[in-house]
Order: C-alpha cells, then structure tokens, then sequence
C-alpha cells in the first residue's frame, strides 16, 4: 500500500510538472527553439560540428519537444500506456539532465529555458530540477509493473486530444506572437525606466587579509587587505533591461529612439527574414511618413546590407544597427513591428499581422 501511495504522489508530480514546462513552451515555441539553437552552437564547437546542421531544424523540434512534454504529462496523470510513457520520460529527462550539467559545468548555456521566459532557473538550478524529476521518474520505472495502466477509452482520447490542442497552440503562437508575453519587453514596459536600478544597488566587497577573509560594505582602502570578489546584496533591485541598444555609423541613438511616437521595424536576421507581407509593411512605412511618425528599421547585419534592403523597398526611413539576441528577445518575428511611445513598448505586431497607420495612431492615442 506505500509503494502504491507512493506511485500516486510520483505520478502526480510528474504528470503536473511536465504538462506545466509542456504549456509555458507552447506558449512561446520560438523561444524554445533559440534555446535549442545556443545548444546546437556549444556543442558543434565543443564535441561535434555535425551539431550545426541541427540549427536549421531548431523550431519543428521545439514544436515536437513542447508538445510531446504535454502529451506526456497527459498520459503519466491519466494513466494511459503509463510503462511507455515512463520509458519515455526517463529518456528525455536523461538526455535534458546532461544538458544542463553540461550548461552547468562548463557555464555554457546561462538559461535551459525549462520554463520558458516565465520562470528563469540558473544552470545549476535547472540540474538540480532535473535531478529531482529523474529520482521521481526512475522510482516509476522502477515498479513500472505496479502501475495501473489503460489502454483505451476515455484516457486515450485526452491524451490525443492534448497533443493534437498543444501542436495547433504551437503552430498559432509561431504564426502570431506568444500568448503571454514574459519578457523584459512586453507590452506596457517603459524600456527607460526598465534600464535603470528600482532602487540604490547595495555591494559586499570580500576581501583576504593574510588567512582571514572579511567582508565590508565599502570598499576598504588599506593596502593590506587582497581583493577576492564583489557582491551584490539586493539583486532584484538590477535593471530589468541591460542590454538595449542602438547605433549607426554617426553614434549611439538608443536615447533617440525612445523619445516621442516611433515604429520600429526589427529583424534579427537578414538571411532568414520573411519576405511575406512585405507590402502591408510598405503601406504602414507610407502611411507613418503621411502622418509625421518616425519609423526606423532596426537589424542586426551590416550597414551596407540594410541600407541595400531600403533601397530595394522604396523606404525612405532612418535605419540602427542592434544584437541579434536583444532583436529575438524584443519580439518573436522577422521581421516584426514594435510601437513606442516615449520608451513606452505600446503594442507588437508580427508580421503577419501587420497594422495599418489608423491602428496605429488609435493605439497611440492620436
């Protein structure tokens, strides 16, 4: 009776874990695939280069990981198949385990993204996640023959169900933009403010002083005392955003583009940038210069490269050079289209859906 109470509690935690990671990815299966994509890099440069042709599948396995995660948790909470389904966790839980050890120890990959953007776990934080779900899984397939599995009915169609609703989200957020937005710039953030501290930021200095090690709140100005490492005691008083920029041959403009009513149409690469809804994008770029909006084309690539792609567009807009990861953290679209209002992030568009200037000016307020 206590390995079979024990089985419930497994199996609840499990199934509730997985369905939870399954739904904040589907939520966002783009981000999930960068993740994917900073893996495939560290281990094309560190174990095989046959690694680097897996980025190009990035997104569809996201799409299959996220869902299939779902599905799973379905089928461990339902009951349905449960010896496959715990052979199937084991395996992906395995190979997830060594992927963030590995991030871990070698401080790799910062963030696994095990729940997406809207819980951020450490490297070692998301191992030792991983840790726990494996002891949790193995004690499952360890007494795999005490579980009480089905095979069909009811239980059956949940989890088809629930793999068939997770693939149509998934598809639905890759073609628009996330559900929820869980970044540092989502809708509604005043990107100035989020670039300062929330309050004054607070250091420990620890310092060697021959054997013994003292910690001061204030930089000692002694001689004596050997610098060890700075601390900061109030971390969440850090700036949401610090890593915001953008520039040109003539400076830095980040000040600029965060003053007074401008659009911004963002790509994070030129290579892969869509060439669909291109018109309705001329449209909004007409329509803004019409009514006195700014509108500024904002890429990671060359200056030479943007300035060829405005040319061949026929805009006559200013243009900023930024990080491609900031471009892929401001908005899951390329291109995609950003409204501010004095820093202010307003409302974001994928490409997709592409607004006229009279949406526009109506979100602005004018």
């Amino acid at each position: 009776m206590i390995i079979k109470g024990l089985l419930w509690i497994a199996r609840g935690l499990v199934g509730a874990l997985f369905i939870f990671s399954g739904l904040i990815k589907i939520n966002d299966p783009v981000g999930t695939a960068i993740k994917l994509e900073e893996y495939f890099d560290v281990f094309s440069s560190d174990i095989a280069g046959f690694f680097s042709y897996f980025k190009a599948l990035s997104l569809p396995l996201a799409v299959f990981l996220v869902v299939a995660e779902l599905a799973l948790g379905v089928m461990i909470l339902v009951g349905w198949r449960l010896s496959l389904a715990v052979k199937l966790l084991l395996a992906m839980t395995l190979f997830f385990t060594f992927l963030t050890f590995y991030s871990a120890y070698f401080d790799k990959v910062t963030d696994c993204g095990c729940f997406g953007d809207a819980i951020k776990l450490t490297p070692w934080e998301s191992f030792y996640k991983d840790v726990f779900l494996l002891v949790l899984i193995g004690f499952l397939f360890r007494f795999r023959g005490k579980l009480e599995t089905h095979f069909g009915g009811w239980r059956k169609w949940a989890v088809v169900g629930s793999f068939f609703i997770g693939l149509v989200l998934s598809i639905t957020a890759i073609r628009n933009l996330p559900f929820i937005d869980f970044r540092a710039f989502k809708e509604g953030v005043n990107i100035k403010a989020a670039m300062e501290p929330s309050a004054p930021l607070e250091y420990s200095y620890v310092m060697k002083k021959g054997d013994e090690t003292i910690i001061f709140d204030q930089y000692p100005s002694g001689d004596e005392y050997e610098f060890v490492e700075m601390t900061i005691n109030n971390p969440e008083a850090l700036p949401k955003i610090s890593d915001f920029a953008v520039w040109n041959e003539e400076g830095d403009y980040t000040d600029a583009v965060l003053e007074g009513e401008v659009i911004l149409i963002l790509t994070s690469n030129l290579d892969k940038m869509s060439s669909k809804n291109m018109d309705e994008i001329s449209g909004l770029v007409g329509g803004a210069n019409a009514k006195g909006i700014a509108v500024k084309f904002v890429g990671a690539s060359s200056e030479d490269r943007i300035q060829n792609l405005l040319s061949e567009m026929n805009w006559d807009i200013g243009y900023y050079l930024a990080d491609a990861t900031v471009v892929k953290t401001i908005i899951r679209s390329n291109p995609g289209i950003v409204i501010l209002n004095e820093g202010t992030v307003v409302k974001k568009y994928h490409h997709n859906n592409t607004p006229d200037i009279e949406t526009v000016l109506k979100e602005l307020g004018l």
